[in-house]
C-alpha cells in the first residue's frame, strides 16, 4: 500500500515553548508586555520579540498592541486558556525536580498576618506534620510584610487578612472574619447603650496596630467609606496580643478580630462596644507566586488542610 506524501498544511503545528506561553499568559493577567517581561526577568523589547516569534510560529495574531497596553485577540485568549493545564503540569514537574535536587521535600516556609499566625496557623501546621510528615517554619508579620516576603521568595506561602496589593501573586480566599471594637470596662464607651456612629469613632484617637497591618487597613477603610477620616492612633502595637493588653490596661478602645477578642470579653477584661454604619468584614487570603493552581507538594498539602478546616 502506498502512503501518500504529507502536505505541509497537514503537519501539526510546532508546539510553542513554555516560556512564551507563560509570557502570553502574564500579558493577559498583567495587562502589558512590559509588566509581563518584568515578571519573566527580561526587557520589554525582548518580551515583545518573543511574542512576535510566538505569533509567527502559530500563524495567528495573538495580541492587539496599543500605547496604553496590550490586549489579547480572540485567538490569544483561546491559546492562553488551552495552555493553562500544560503550564500547571509544567509547574508541578519543575517543583518535583527541584525537590529531588535540593532535598527539601519535608520543608515549608510560611508567613502569616498576626491574627492568622496567632490563632489559626499553628493547628494547621500541626496537622501538616502529623498527617503528611512535613515540617514547616513560620513567621508572623503584618500584611505588607507577608506580601513582600512571598514576592522575594522568602516564603513559599503567605496568609493575609484584609486588603493588600496582591498584584502579580496567585490568591485564594480561605475564610472570613469580622472586626469588633473593644474597650476597657471603665471606659466611657463600654457603658454606651446605643451603637457608636462612624463620626464618633473617627473623632477619637484609638489604640491600633501599626501601618501595614491588615486589621488597621480594614477599620480605616471602613471609616473612609462612611465619609469619616480616622484620627491618628493614640498608640500603636505590632501584635494583636499587645493591642489587647494595652486596651485592658486603660488605653483607648481598639478594633480587633472577633475571634481574638472572645476570651478577654468572656472573662471581663474587655467589653465589646456596639458600632453602626461600618462594614468591618474581611477575607483571609492565601498568596503564592505562580499560576492559580497551587504548587505541588507541601504548599498544596497545607492549603488542602486549610480548606478542610475552614469549610
Amino acid at each position: 500500500m502506498t502512503v501518500p506524501p504529507t502536505r505541509f498544511s497537514d503537519r501539526p503545528a510546532e508546539l510553542p515553548d513554555l516560556g512564551s506561553l507563560r509570557l502570553l499568559t502574564d500579558v493577559a493577567r498583567l495587562g502589558s508586555i512590559g509588566a509581563a517581561g518584568r515578571r519573566a526577568g527580561i526587557s520589554q523589547q525582548a518580551a515583545s520579540e518573543r511574542l512576535r516569534t510566538l505569533e509567527a510560529l502559530t500563524g495567528l495574531p495573538l495580541l492587539a498592541r496599543a500605547a496604553r497596553g496590550s490586549t489579547l485577540t480572540e485567538a490569544g485568549r483561546l491559546l492562553v486558556e488551552w495552555s493553562a493545564p500544560l503550564l500547571d503540569h509544567a509547574d508541578d514537574l519543575v517543583a518535583a525536580v527541584r525537590t529531588l535536587r535540593e532535598d527539601r521535600s519535608r520543608e515549608l516556609h510560611v508567613q502569616a498576618s498576626m491574627t492568622i499566625a496567632e490563632h489559626l496557623l499553628p493547628r494547621w501546621l500541626v496537622r501538616l506534620r502529623q498527617e503528611r510528615g512535613i515540617a514547616a517554619t513560620f513567621r508572623a508579620a503584618n500584611t505588607a510584610g507577608v506580601l513582600d516576603a512571598v514576592r522575594a521568595g522568602e516564603a513559599d506561602l503567605g496568609f493575609i487578612e484584609g486588603p493588600g496589593d496582591v498584584s502579580g501573586l496567585a490568591t485564594r480566599v480561605i475564610g472570613h472574619d469580622e472586626l469588633v471594637l473593644v474597650a476597657a470596662p471603665d471606659d466611657a464607651w463600654a457603658r454606651r447603650r446605643t451603637p457608636l456612629t462612624p463620626s464618633e469613632i473617627g473623632g477619637r484617637a484609638l489604640t491600633s496596630r501599626e501601618p501595614g497591618s491588615g486589621t488597621r487597613s480594614v477599620w480605616e477603610r471602613a471609616l473612609r467609606a462612611a465619609g469619616v477620616a480616622p484620627s491618628a492612633p493614640d498608640s500603636e502595637a505590632t501584635t494583636t496580643a499587645a493591642v489587647l493588653a494595652t486596651v485592658a490596661a486603660g488605653a483607648p478602645p481598639a478594633f480587633v478580630s472577633a475571634r481574638v477578642a472572645t476570651r478577654d470579653v468572656e472573662v471581663g477584661l474587655l467589653v465589646r462596644v456596639a458600632v453602626a454604619g461600618l462594614d468591618l468584614r474581611r477575607a483571609f487570603t492565601a498568596v503564592w507566586v505562580g499560576s492559580s493552581r497551587p504548587p505541588a507538594g507541601a504548599v498544596r498539602d497545607l492549603l488542602g488542610i486549610v480548606q478542610e478546616t475552614t469549610t
